[in-house]
């Protein structure tokens, strides 16, 4: 890819000057123009994705595609779709793309049906009561033990399709805390549960440690022979799983083309797979590719994730936003915010870039969110009436799956009066008028106005979706992938590597071993204290 700064284009230039004459244009302005919904509007499929509700005008997207266009995000597409090695400083390429369409590489399309074909044939012996424990017994639980990559994206998805979900109960274990571990083991009967230990190098210390502590709480309850009959891995480190007991057949493969935060779609979803069928399992997966063929064929001022994508570095880097909330009217999504700042901090939170010279503009930005409308009676106010300017996703659905037509109608009017209301804002002539009808003096009324106005122009996306199901939830995943993609390209850093995880895992085996020893310990003043306060009961 090239590695263009994009504050030397002409297209970023022309970006601050035309910064500075829309900046302060309200959206009640913008939406003057009659057709402005449905110009700023893209239909695809099942999605209906409105950002007319923008600080932008044709202006600004013309720039913002001319700004693609300058840091060569075709080029870059390609060589991201072609299997070349854009993790540049690991030397791997970015291919979990191959993973939903078996790629155009020979080797691959190989390994990934071979990969598919295991995952299908396992998880229908498991569900159908065929594969059964040590004592007979049929699998009825299914715990999975990761972290990161190797849970945030399983437990995502796992909890989107709960309506989906077949008789398995699953669950995750991920933080190290023991407590965690000893109350997701609650309840479980070893005799009827599987546990899915997701570690690509299998040397990951939290999943481990925990792997290690539910072993042993297994092996307690019916010794080592049991061990093969209720375990199986997903890892490369094939010498290290046999050594745990897991047999050569229940490990699953994974590639060193596939980052951890990109790998539900591989056999890092074998949870997913065993928790909702496996036919559920590759319908998200042929979602996810049509999404990764509309990402590589539609024109950019078109293209869904480019356009997300390039409102996000229009806020980030010409407003000065650094956070975006992402709002799920769906509670099946509660855990979509958490798996997305993962995906997007992790891999934008860069400040070197690809000439590994120091950036000087922002690149990443936060993310967070909960569903609505829970959300409303939390943090809205700040959206609202804050100092802050906070881009927001509004994701929702035509469609109730459980079908309850009055809960559906209170839940979107909540979903479509919010974005039109943070657009709109309300004036002080607006609530001077609703005051006029209260019993309040003249001098209260004058009082209160000033904390009853909204300013409004506040900018939301809106992605209506039909309905909730694996190929729409696969079709979103991948737009949000695919952001981040182009987000990288325009930043001009490497969104596939994960160097600020490293630092800290460092120290923390420093520190542990500070824990045996009365040696003196090399650490800062405030370190030293609070490792001596922490032994000093333990």
């Amino acid at each position: 890819m090239k590695n263009i700064n994009p504050t030397t284009t002409n297209a970023w230039k022309s970006l601050k000057a035309h910064y500075q004459t829309i900046k302060d244009t309200h959206l009640k302005t913008l939406f003057k123009d009659q057709d402005r919904a449905s110009n700023f509007t893209i239909t695809w499929e099942d999605f209906l994705v409105d950002y007319s509700k923008h600080r932008i005008d044709a202006t600004t997207k013309e720039l913002l595609v001319d700004l693609a266009n300058e840091v060569d995000l075709k080029g870059a597409i390609n060589s991201y779709f072609g299997g070349e090695p854009i993790n540049a400083t690991e030397g791997r390429a970015v291919m979990h793309t191959a993973l939903r369409d078996e790629g155009e590489h020979a080797f691959a399309k190989a390994e990934v049906s071979k990969s598919k074909q295991a995952i299908k044939n396992f998880t229908h012996r498991v569900i159908s009561g065929e594969h059964k424990g040590a004592t007979g017994k049929n699998i009825t639980d299914v715990v999975n033990i990761g972290i990161g990559g190797s849970d945030l994206g399983p437990v995502m998805i796992v909890e989107a399709l709960q309506y989906y979900k077949n008789h398995l109960n699953t669950r995750f274990i991920s933080n190290v805390d023991g407590d965690h571990v000893m109350e997701s083991l609650k309840g479980l009967n070893p005799e009827t549960t599987l546990f899915v230990i997701v570690s690509k190098t299998f040397t990951t210390q939290e999943t481990l440690s925990n792997a290690t502590t539910v072993r042993k709480w297994f092996v307690e309850h019916l010794g080592e022979e049991a061990v093969a009959n209720h375990f199986v891995a997903v890892s490369t480190n094939l010498e290290a799983v046999q050594n745990f007991g897991i047999a050569s057949d229940n490990i699953f493969t994974m590639w060193n083309w596939v980052g951890g935060r990109f790998s539900l779609w591989s056999s890092v979803g074998l949870s997913i797979a065993l928790a909702v069928g496996y036919d559920n399992f590759e319908d998200m997966l042929s979602g996810a590719h049509a999404m990764d063929t509309h990402f590589k064929e539609i024109p950019f001022d078109q293209n869904i994730p480019v356009i997300t994508a390039l409102l996000s570095v229009w806020y980030n880097n010409f407003f000065g936003a650094e956070s975006e909330a992402v709002i799920p009217y769906t509670q099946y999504l509660h855990r979509l915010p958490a798996y997305l700042q993962q995906a997007i901090m992790e891999s934008n939170g860069k400040s070197v870039d690809r000439n590994g010279d120091q950036v000087n503009y922002q690149t990443g930005t936060i993310i967070w969110g909960e569903p609505g409308t829970n959300s409303q009676h939390a943090f809205f106010q700040l959206i609202h009436q804050g100092t802050k300017l906070i881009p927001a996703d509004f994701i929702g659905f035509k469609t109730a799956l459980h079908g309850n037509k009055d809960h559906q109608d209170k839940l979107m009017a909540n979903f479509f009066a919010q974005t039109e209301a943070l657009m709109n804002g309300k004036t002080a002539e607006e609530v001077e008028r609703e005051l006029e009808k209260s019993t309040l003096s003249r001098k209260q009324k004058e009082q209160l106005i000033p904390f009853k106005v909204f300013a409004g122009n506040k900018p939301t996306t809106t992605l209506l979706i039909d309905k909730l199901t694996p190929a729409s939830l696969g079709s979103l995943v991948a737009m949000y992938e695919h952001k981040i993609f182009v987000q990288g390209v325009v930043w001009n850093i490497f969104s596939y590597d994960q160097w600020g995880v490293e630092l800290g895992k460092q120290l923390a085996k420093k520190v542990l071993s500070d824990f045996n020893t009365t040696t003196a310990m090399d650490h800062d003043a405030s370190t030293s204290q609070l490792i001596l306060a922490y032994k000093s009961v333990n």
